[in-house]
C-alpha cells in the first residue's frame, strides 16, 4: 500500500469529472486500499479519487472512531434524499478551514462495493452527510461551493497564501530536493 498525495483547493484538478468504473479488478481494489491508507494518515473520514488524482468513480469513507469500518463505493449513485440537515464540514483538499453545510439528512445509495457487486444502502447523519460530500468531489464540486461568493474568495485566498509561503520556505525546498 502507498501514501498518495491529496490535492488542495484551488487545484483545478479537483474540477475534473470522474468516469464509471468498467471493471472491478485488482489494480482498482489496490487503488481503494492505497486510498484507505491515505485518508486514515491524513487523518480524514472520507476520500475521492478525485482528490488522489485519479479520474475513477469511486470514493472510501470510515467515520467509525477505531478506523475499522471502512465502505468502499464504487460508481454511487445517490437515489433518494429526505430530510435536511446543517453540519460543520472540513475536506482534505481544503485543510484547515471547517464550515456548516446543509445537505439532506436521509439518503439510499446504490453502488458497487469492492468486490464488484451492486449494493444499496441507507445513511443518516454523519454517514450520509460524509457520502454526499464525496460525491460532490466525483462530479468536480468542492463543499466550500454551498457558501457565500465572499467566504469562497476569502478561502482561495488564505490557501493560495499559505501555499505560497510554503512553496518559499527554505526547509520545504530542501525536504523537496
Amino acid at each position: 500500500m502507498a501514501i498518495l498525495n491529496i490535492l488542495h483547493f484551488p487545484d483545478p484538478l479537483l474540477r475534473n469529472q470522474a468516469r464509471p468504473v468498467k471493471k472491478v479488478d485488482d489494480s482498482l481494489r489496490e487503488l481503494l486500499d492505497d486510498m484507505l491508507e491515505t485518508m486514515y494518515q491524513a487523518p480524514g473520514i472520507g476520500l475521492a479519487a478525485i482528490q488522489v488524482n485519479d479520474l475513477r468513480r469511486v470514493v472510501v469513507i470510515d467515520i467509525s472512531d477505531e478506523h475499522d469500518q471502512p465502505i468502499c463505493l464504487i460508481n454511487p449513485e445517490i437515489l433518494q434524499k429526505e430530510g435536511e440537515e446543517k453540519m460543520d464540514e472540513g475536506c482534505l483538499s481544503v485543510p484547515g478551514i471547517y464550515e456548516k453545510v446543509t445537505r439532506a439528512k436521509h439518503i439510499l445509495v446504490r453502488a458497487l462495493n469492492r468486490e464488484g457487486d451492486t449494493i444499496e444502502m441507507e445513511a443518516d447523519g454523519l454517514l450520509a452527510v460524509c457520502i454526499q460530500h464525496e460525491i460532490d468531489h466525483l462530479d468536480g464540486k468542492l463543499f466550500i461551493d454551498y457558501l457565500s461568493n465572499l467566504k469562497h474568495q476569502r478561502i482561495r485566498k488564505k490557501l493560495e497564501k499559505e501555499s505560497r509561503q510554503k512553496q518559499s520556505d527554505p526547509e520545504t525546498v530542501k525536504r523537496a530536493i
